[in-house]
C-alpha cells in the first residue's frame, strides 16, 4: 500500500492539490432543503469505493491527502461536505454557528447523496468511511436507511461529547430549556466563531505539518470555516446520543478509538461495540481526536488497519 508521509507531504503539495483540482470531479447536488456540495473519482481499476463522511466544521477540501493516498490505492472515492459546513448550505445568517435542526437530517442528506450521486456512478462494492460526527451520521444513516454497504470504519465516533466543565446532566438540561425558550440559533455557552487554535494547545493532532497546512487551507479559503455550535445542534446531538441503544445495524464495523481524546468520550464508544453483534474497537495509542490528521506513526497504523478492514469485507 501507499502511504502518504507527513515529511514529504510539503513537496507533494503540488501534486496533491492538482489530483483534487483535476481528478476529483466536484459539483452541487440539490436537495429540498439546500445545496451540498459533493466530489468523487474512480480510478479505472478501482475494486471497492469508499464514501467519506467528515466531521464537524470539517469540508472535503481538509481531505486532499487523504483523498490522494486512496486514490493511488485503486479506490474510489466519494465526500460530501454535511449541511451547515463547507460549502454546502448554512442555515443561520451567521455563517459560522455551527447549527442543525435535527440529527437525523444529516442522514437524510447523505441518503440523498447515495440515491442521487453514488449510485450513479458506482455500483460495486462499498465502505463507508466516517470520523467523529460524520461517524455518528454513517452509523445512523446505516440504521435507517436501507443500504449496501459492505462495512463502515468509524474514527473516533462521537456517540457521547465532552461538556468540559459543565457537568453532562446540566449541559443536556440548559440546551433543552434554550430550544424551548426559543434560544436554539444561539451560540452555547463559551462558543464563538472561527479562530484558529495554536499548534501548541490543539487537542486535534499531534502533527504539526498537518495541523498547520489545515489551517493554512482555512486561513486561505474562509468560505470553508465554522465556528462553534448553538444551542439547538446541542440538544440535537443530544436526543441522537440518547437514541443510539435503539439503533442497531448488522454491517461489521470497527471503531477506531483515539486515546488522548478529549473531544469526544471514549468511555461511550466501549459501550457501543459491546452493544453491537459484528463490532471490534481498537485504541490508537498516544493518538488524538484526527486519526487522518496524525503522524505517521499512529496515522499509518490506523490506515493499515483500514485497509486490511476493507480486504477481510
Amino acid at each position: 500500500m501507499f502511504y502518504s508521509d507527513e515529511y514529504l507531504l510539503a513537496d507533494n503539495l503540488t501534486k496533491i492539490e492538482s489530483f483534487f483540482k483535476n481528478q476529483m470531479h466536484k459539483d452541487y447536488l440539490s436537495t429540498p432543503k439546500g445545496l451540498l456540495y459533493y466530489g468523487y473519482t474512480v480510478p479505472p481499476n478501482a475494486q471497492s469505493a469508499i464514501v467519506i463522511s467528515t466531521g464537524r466544521i470539517e469540508s472535503m477540501a481538509k481531505y486532499q491527502e487523504l483523498l490522494w493516498e486512496l486514490y493511488h490505492n485503486h479506490y474510489a472515492v466519494f465526500i460530501i461536505d454535511h449541511q451547515g459546513q463547507g460549502r454546502s448550505y448554512r442555515h443561520l445568517a451567521n455563517k459560522h454557528k455551527g447549527h442543525v435542526n435535527n440529527f437525523s437530517d444529516y442522514a437524510a442528506d447523505f441518503a440523498y447523496f447515495n440515491q442521487y450521486v453514488i449510485d450513479k456512478h458506482w455500483q460495486g462494492k462499498k465502505i463507508l468511511l466516517g470520523h467523529s460526527m460524520g461517524s455518528a451520521i454513517g452509523y445512523d444513516y446505516l440504521a435507517r436507511f436501507e443500504h449496501n454497504y459492505k462495512g463502515a470504519f468509524l474514527s473516533a465516533p462521537m456517540f457521547d461529547i465532552y461538556t468540559k466543565g459543565t457537568p453532562k446532566p446540566i449541559a443536556k438540561l440548559v440546551a433543552r430549556l434554550a430550544a424551548l425558550f426559543g434560544l436554539q440559533y444561539t451560540y452555547a455557552l463559551g462558543q464563538r466563531n472561527y479562530l484558529a487554535d495554536d499548534f501548541a494547545v490543539n487537542c486535534l493532532t499531534s502533527s504539526a505539518i498537518r495541523y498547520q497546512h489545515f489551517r493554512r487551507l482555512y486561513e486561505a479559503e474562509p468560505q470553508l470555516q465554522l465556528g462553534g455550535v448553538t444551542y439547538g445542534w446541542l440538544n440535537a446531538v443530544f436526543k441522537f446520543i440518547a437514541s443510539l441503544v435503539n439503533l442497531k445495524v448488522t454491517t461489521p464495523l470497527f471503531i477506531a478509538s483515539a486515546e488522548l481524546d478529549s473531544v469526544v468520550d471514549n468511555v461511550a464508544q466501549y459501550a457501543f461495540t459491546h452493544r453491537q453483534d459484528k463490532a471490534q474497537l481498537k485504541t490508537f495509542v498516544g493518538a488524538k481526536h484526527e486519526l487522518f490528521f496524525e503522524r505517521d506513526e499512529i496515522r499509518k497504523t490506523v490506515l493499515t488497519d483500514f485497509y486490511q478492514f476493507c480486504e477481510r469485507l
